[in-house]
């Protein structure tokens, strides 16, 4: 345990920061999730929907620096490019 208050002050933000971060990775990882259900049922308005929804999520991710702005891009591309071969 740290002796030094502003050692004791880190670990109470960086727990603070974690429980933060958890939340954010878990609403991305259940949007992901909703995406891949949708694209896989087929059915393109629910799917567009999906993949809008998870742009936006990766996009507030990325505003929160949970992840990085080039990994939101390639998911984006992704969900995005499956969504194009559904529609077409």
């Amino acid at each position: 345990m740290a002796n030094i208050q502003s050692a004791k002050k880190r670990i109470r933000s960086s727990e603070k920061r974690r429980v933060d971060n958890l939340a954010v990775k878990t609403r991305v990882k259940s949007a992901r999730r909703k995406t891949n259900e949708a694209l896989s049922a087929g059915v393109v308005e629910t799917a567009t929907e999906a993949v809008n929804n998870y742009s936006s999520v990766l996009d507030k991710a990325v505003k929160s620096g949970v992840i990085k702005k080039n990994t939101a891009i390639r998911r984006k591309t992704r969900a995005n490019e499956a969504l194009r071969k559904l529609e077409q």
